[in-house]
């Protein structure tokens, strides 16, 4: 609570430090209003989506702001001060049209300006039907951006099936993410972490409903501005939120044979308040995956085999809702605060077959063998900005602070009839994060712009692993003569604390003939303090006397981009620089034996991970098709992977994984994406992206590896899809990719790929629309492989997973709306890019396996 109230008075102390809300450079005082109207075609009557509107200063040749129209022809500018000013409206195939003056006063601040006509040039109609149209994938100066909420196969899946068609992006069929094939990504949520993602990543974005998603951007070289933490980049998902004047909103979701899906959401805008909810969720159908698993190990003259042959049914679901309310005190003052909370889990039932031999004792065992899990997670984020905008444009300060809060609960039991102890877990972890950051940006002139900030994240973690030995009467009932015995010597209390202080300053510099320089430079200080405990151990052979340990390190991040602009087109050469700090999970030295033939340990001692990107970027438009092309070369020190070896255990030989800075890797990669118009109703879009793996391995663990893991790898992920415009509003798309094995120094993971199908038709003037998709139309399911091995193991996997499904979708929104350009509100406030995803960041570790999606 204490840690509440220091964040809310950091907050009130700025706000109270501007001494009066109308203070701006000596013009606060001034009334601010707004301009708005409709834009339409003269002949059809229907509005034009995406013309351009540019304000003067009466008798003024340089506009001083601008905006486009949104799909109804609305625009708004606002921020206006009372005076005359001519106002632009231009589009391709119309000739421009002026209005001078248009006035606003003290007394009525707000003009608008009904329905402005435009007449259309005769000879460029049937090119307007084309420009009118939004890109799917667009290319900016510092990331891309893939619009989401203009794919039609997206609807009705979740954000997992979304991320699998971004450019550059790859996820895996467990739902793990990464970015150019590192799966070091910082993913965020409208510019913000979620603590739930803290937590486990890939099972929260499967309780995100498509349908909340507006767009996805993808930072391959963040500057210097971002945390410095996810060596691979950041992946920022946009939601769906209006800028409207008035009452709107929409309801949405989808039924089929995999998943269910449901969104509604509620906008209201009006006299500078703002308010929007939002509530959505799915629910999976049961899902079985079968899965054969051979594990050959030796310790000394000691070999051992192990075999499974296993099923898993998994049943998922997840809700997601927030709450965001904003008011504009004036044209300089403004202040939001956002709500959000999410629940969500995953049940599992599982079991099979097991085969042991000892060759050495000449002892072979088959024993049956059965697992029951049950997973949630939960939590909120809340956040409060607010902003000071100067009387200079562009020049603001913006205050932030975030309480993130999540609880993860995992239970399981798994019962053996022989040869292994037959045992439950109860792992109840709770993660609090405490922000507060605050960030400056000066254009001094057109030239050069500064921006600036600070922040820190207190991160305060707690795991409480209770682990028990059982003996049931039978497998049938899981519950029948339990009699749970608490294993003293496997069960785990963690408290883990991580605070990080950081301050950057990035500079933009223009400069003559179409060059520009985006150069920054950031400081981070990590604390860490970790406190594991057995603390009912006692002295034997196998107890883990843990010791608390600390670890504090500097992080110098410099960043670089030199752009050039050729017309249209742009060169971008860029360096960055990133790091990968080690998360709870991989620190904590607990021995995990939940899975007792794959043990997991952690290790306090780890350093982290930096990465060096050097890449060179060109991005060309030709007509209407967009073309981007990079090379680029990361250099990636003090890899961390974990290293499996076998050991004896209790007198059983078992594998042993832990996590260690095991290799440095240079890659040399290059990456494709376009969109063409081959006929003017067609759009083809496609991706690749290719790059080595190539590690030199430290000597420490050389002996660990076999050779034929050393060689150089080709690691590709490849995306392609088509969409046909049809009469009468009839939407088809066809969309696939394909994901290459991803390796480490021990082996690989399996390769993945899938494609979908989908149609819709739009009606009721496109506020409403129902559609068909499927995936894997033509294949129930999809096979898995994964080889491990070192000198003294190997262990191959082959599991199948249902991936086949069909579905319908629907959609409808209501409202009428007058609509300001979402790119004149920057996304400000809390953006904590730097923690590690992946890991469970609740503790000593979830005994069941998650499995499959």
């Amino acid at each position: 609570m204490k840690r509440i109230l220091l964040l809310l008075l950091v907050i009130c102390a700025s706000i109270s430090a501007k001494a009066q809300f109308g203070v701006g450079g000596g013009g606060g005082s001034n009334i601010i209003g707004k301009i708005s109207g409709t834009v339409v075609d003269s002949l059809t009557k229907k509005p034009i989506d995406y013309a351009t509107i540019s304000i003067f200063k009466s008798g003024a040749k340089t506009p001083i702001n601008g905006v486009l129209t949104d799909e109804k022809g609305n625009f708004k500018l606002d921020n206006i001060r009372a005076g005359k000013y001519k106002i632009t409206v231009s589009f391709i195939g119309y000739p421009t049209k002026t209005f001078d003056p248009v006035e606003t006063t003290a007394s009525k601040p707000d003009n608008n300006m009904g329905v402005l006509v435009l007449a259309p040039s005769a000879k460029a109609l049937k090119e307007v039907q084309v420009v009118g149209q939004a890109a799917l994938i667009e290319n900016k100066i510092d990331k891309i951006v893939y619009n989401a909420e203009k794919d039609l196969t997206a609807a009705g899946g979740n954000a997992t099936d979304v991320l699998q068609k971004v450019p550059l992006v790859s996820v895996d069929m467990n739902g793990n993410v990464a970015l150019r094939g590192d799966q070091n990504v910082r993913v965020l949520i409208n510019g913000k972490p979620s603590g739930a993602t803290s937590a486990s990543l890939s099972d929260v974005l499967k309780t995100i409903p498509a349908d909340q998603i507006k767009s996805i951007e993808v930072l391959t070289s963040p500057s210097a501005k971002y945390d410095a933490e996810g060596s691979g980049g950041i992946i920022n998902i946009i939601t769906k939120t209006k800028n409207a004047s008035g009452i709107s909103g929409g309801v949405s979701g989808g039924v089929g044979t995999r998943q269910n899906n449901g969104n509604i959401n509620f906008n209201y805008n009006k006299n500078r308040f703002n308010f929007s909810a939002n509530l959505g969720g799915n629910l999976t159908w049961p899902q079985t995956s079968y899965s054969d698993f051979k594990q050959e190990l030796q310790v000394g003259s000691a070999t051992q085999l192990n075999t499974s042959n296993t099923h898993n049914e998994i049943k998922r679901h997840g809700a997601r809702g927030s709450l965001s309310a904003g008011y504009e005190f004036n044209g300089f003052n403004s202040i939001n605060s956002t709500l959000t909370l999410n629940d969500g889990g995953f049940n599992a039932n599982g079991g099979g077959n097991y085969h042991f031999e000892d060759a050495a004792n000449a002892i072979v065992k088959d024993y049956i063998g059965r697992s029951i899990s049950h997973n949630k997670f939960s939590g909120f984020d809340w956040n409060v900005d607010y902003t000071h905008k100067f009387k200079k444009e562009g020049h603001e300060l913006t205050v932030s602070g975030q309480w993130s809060h999540s609880i993860i609960k995992s239970d399981y039991v798994n019962l053996f009839t022989d040869r292994y102890q037959s045992q439950s877990g109860n792992n109840n972890g709770k993660n609090n994060e405490y922000t507060a950051q605050a960030d400056y940006v000066n254009p001094f002139n057109k030239t050069l712009k500064l921006e600036a900030g600070g922040k820190t994240i207190q991160r305060r973690i707690n795991s409480v692993y209770d682990i028990f030995a059982v003996t049931p009467d039978n497998l049938t009932d899981p519950n029948s003569g339990i009699n749970p015995i608490r294993d003293n010597e496997n069960s785990n209390l963690y408290n883990y604390n991580q605070n990080v202080y950081a301050g950057y300053s990035v500079f933009t510099i223009n400069l003559p003939k179409n060059y520009s320089i985006l150069a920054g430079f950031r400081y981070e200080n990590t604390q860490i303090k970790g406190d594991p405990q057995t603390p009912y151990a006692t002295p034997g052979a196998n107890s883990q006397q843990l010791e608390p340990f600390t670890a504090s390190y500097n992080t110098y991040v410099p960043s670089f981009t030199l752009q050039k602009l050729i017309g249209a087109n742009s060169l971008k050469l860029s360096y960055s620089k990133r790091i990968q700090r080690p998360s709870l999970q991989v620190l904590n030295p607990f021995i995990n034996r939940a899975q007792q033939q794959s043990q997991s340990v952690g290790n306090p001692n780890l350093a982290p991970e930096v990465s060096q990107t050097v890449e060179l970027n060109y991005n060309a438009f030709v007509k209407s098709s967009v073309l981007n092309f990079s090379v680029y070369y990361k250099n990636t020190a003090n890899l961390i992977e974990g290293i499996a070896t076998p050991i004896t255990d209790n007198g059983v030989v078992v594998n042993r994984t832990v996590q260690n800075n095991v290799a440095e890797n240079n890659s040399i990669g290059a990456s494709f994406f376009g969109s063409i118009n081959p006929i003017k109703a067609l759009t083809i879009r496609g991706s690749i992206n290719v790059y080595t793996y190539n590690p030199t391995v430290y000597d420490a663990y050389a002996g660990f590896v076999s050779q034929d893991a050393l060689k150089t790898r080709l690691v590709s992920t490849m995306f392609g899809s088509a969409q046909l415009n049809l009469p009468k509003n009839f939407i088809v798309e066809a969309f696939g990719f394909t994901n290459s094995a991803r390796r480490t120094i021990q082996g690989s993971s399996p390769s993945f790929g899938i494609y979908a199908f989908g149609i819709k038709k739009q009606f009721l003037d496109k506020k409403a629309s129902i559609g068909f998709n499927t995936v894997q139309p033509f294949a129930v399911n999809k096979s898995f492989n994964q080889d491990i091995s070192s000198p003294t193991f190997r262990q191959t996997s082959h599991t199948q997973f249902p991936f086949q499904s069909f579905g319908v979708t629907f959609s409808y929104s209501f409202g009428k709306l007058s609509f300001s350009n979402p790119a004149q509100k920057k996304k400000k406030g809390v953006n904590n890019d730097d923690q590690i995803q992946g890991g469970d960041q609740s503790g000593g570790g979830a005994g069941a396996p998650a499995g499959g999606r």
